[in-house]
């Protein structure tokens, strides 16, 4: 058994609620006195910017305008096929 049990059970009791109070502390005192008014809409403060203005962009195929090979491809996949078995 534990020699001094309640002593133990006392400090448990009395240090848990100390070590929270001391770890949340900065931030019950910024809910409570906090320094600036909070989260800001960026969009909705910038003069001129509507849903008209925004132009598409058609998504490019990258394989095609990287012209890959498939030689290349199978060579890449023994490569990283390698890669698991150095695992140690």
């Amino acid at each position: 058994m534990i020699p001094n049990l309640t002593s133990m059970i006392t400090i448990l009791i009395v240090a848990t609620p100390v070590l929270i109070l001391i770890l949340f502390l900065p931030a019950i005192i910024e809910l409570k006195k906090p320094k600036d008014q909070g989260p800001r809409m960026i969009m909705a403060g910038i003069p001129g910017v509507t849903l008209s203005s925004i132009h598409v962009i058609p998504i490019a195929n990258m394989e095609y305008e990287q012209k890959f090979d498939s030689s290349l491809i199978q060579t890449m996949a023994k490569i990283i096929a390698v890669l698991p078995s150095l695992e140690i």
